[in-house]
């Protein structure tokens, strides 16, 4: 059975990973709706990957006897003024989310949830990944301007799988 507090925090880490994934199908919404196909695709992918993370915790409360409580997914912003607006939210919003994984990890110690600290342990080499890839996006996007470079990059990020 999972401690009661380590099961809050992992609680709430599923409803803020399915908020990560609605903000980020919304900016895919956005991305199509300005037609450019590659950032809507990329964008989509990691709803699916943000949901992903969240059926992680769902899965791991599960495993150990824990009582699954869905909560409601506040609202997300729906339009963004240019590409780069959106990776410097971005770049925030997985920092703010590396964050609440490492006050989720806080708790594990602090209770000895051995468990929860080793299955924790990938989300924060996730967290790694997931701003590294961000802030090379949003670089890119501040070099590239908002032209022949942005069409450009939109054909890259369309390839990925």
């Amino acid at each position: 059975m999972m401690n009661s507090k380590v099961l809050e925090a992992f609680n709430n880490q599923i409803n803020a990973e399915f908020w990560s994934a609605y903000l980020y199908l919304s900016m895919s919404a956005d991305f199509d709706n300005k037609g450019l196909e590659g950032f809507a695709h990329w964008f989509k992918l990691q709803y699916h990957e943000e949901a992903a993370h969240a059926l992680k915790f769902f899965d791991h409360i599960n495993e150990r006897g824990g009582t699954v409580r869905l909560q409601p997914i506040k609202e997300v912003p729906l339009t963004w003024a240019t590409p780069v607006d959106v990776f410097e939210e971005v770049v925030k919003h997985e920092q703010k989310v590396t964050h609440f994984i490492y006050g989720v990890m806080d708790i594990a110690v602090q209770e000895k949830d051995y468990a929860s600290q080793n299955f924790l342990r990938w989300f924060i080499d996730e967290q790694v990944e997931e701003e590294r890839i961000a802030t090379t996006i949003l670089e890119k996007l501040k070099r590239v301007g908002d032209r022949g470079g942005l069409l450009y990059l939109d054909k890259e990020l369309k390839k990925r799988v």
